[in-house]
């Protein structure tokens, strides 16, 4: 009996870190982190699996301890919202001051794996932790532009993998976190618009216009065109060791206008299952726009 106790007490105690850490969030804002030491690293800066599980296991800790301030921080409205109640603060079963302990411990390892592969690193994980925590989270009850603000962390996992890589940003980073900063707002307008009334019953407004309307639509229309712009200044030759050949220069403008025919088809049809489709055709995008510049990369 005790032994089942037991083991449903440790299978319970790993779901709720799963969940207060946002296992599968946090994955995915890994995988930019290793594409982007992947493009980083060179024959100056030869590829080291030490560095990789440090930016791995770093960039986990970092993103977990996001996660799990910003539930301590929401564990009252998070109790107002359906997809959001059932987490482990807000459902009671894990106290505020543990998830505390969890996020601070989870802050320390993060930086300190992050600074054992250069200060840089450790400092942008800061930095990334800091905006979202102190800056984005209070923001989402106050105004729309949280989003703008919740941009730039979401927007350092990409070319804080080239920075490990490096141990420099320049304009190759620069044009990674680029990238992913215009990619952030259709993507999260778009959780916001199928989301809209889960969001309402917190008082949380992500849309531009705090509506789903054509004003709204017609924002998530112009950052893709600027997402895809950015997308593809690297076949250009102005952005350093960052390049693209023409064949992957055409690959990425037809990932951009895939995406880009679902944000109009949300202009158009303004439904909640249009911007359901966009939210997962987004994240696709990403993911295939990074394997394109990786094997670009690697195969030229």
């Amino acid at each position: 009996m005790s032994t089942t106790q037991n083991t449903f007490s440790l299978k319970t105690v790993f779901l709720d870190f799963k969940e207060i850490t946002k296992a599968g969030l946090a994955i995915s804002v890994l995988f930019s982190s290793i594409a982007g030491y992947f493009l980083g690293v060179d024959d100056a800066n030869p590829f080291k699996w030490s560095v990789l599980l440090m930016l791995i296991f770093g960039g986990y800790c970092m993103v977990g301890a996001s996660n799990a301030y910003n539930q301590v921080i929401e564990k009252d409205i998070d109790r107002l919202m359906d997809r959001t109640k059932n987490r482990p603060v807000p459902a009671g079963r894990m106290s505020p001051r543990v998830a505390l302990i969890v996020a601070s411990l989870l802050t320390i390892i993060g930086i300190t794996l992050l600074y054992m592969i250069n200060p840089k690193s450790a400092m942008f994980g800061a930095i990334s932790i800091f905006l979202y925590t102190s800056v984005y989270t209070p923001l989402k009850t106050v105004t729309s532009l949280s989003v703008f603000v919740g941009a730039f962390p979401g927007a350092i996992p990409f070319m804080l993998g080239w920075v490990a890589a490096t141990g420099d940003f320049g304009i190759e980073a620069g044009t990674l976190f680029l990238i992913q900063f215009f990619w952030q707002f259709p993507h999260f307008w778009a959780i916001g618009w199928f989301l809209y009334e889960d969001y309402e019953k917190a008082g949380i407004f992500m849309l531009p216009t705090k509506k789903k309307d054509k004003g709204t639509a017609l924002q998530i229309i112009l950052y893709t065109v600027w997402l895809i712009i950015a997308s593809l200044l690297p076949a250009l030759g102005f952005t350093g060791k960052l390049y693209l050949t023409p064949v992957a220069a055409v690959l990425v403008f037809l990932l951009g206008i895939w995406m880009l025919f679902y944000a109009v088809k949300l202009y158009k049809t303004r439904t909640p299952k249009a911007a359901r489709t966009l939210m997962l055709v987004s994240v696709s995008y990403i993911t295939l726009l990074q394997l394109v510049y990786i094997f670009d990369k690697f195969l030229r």
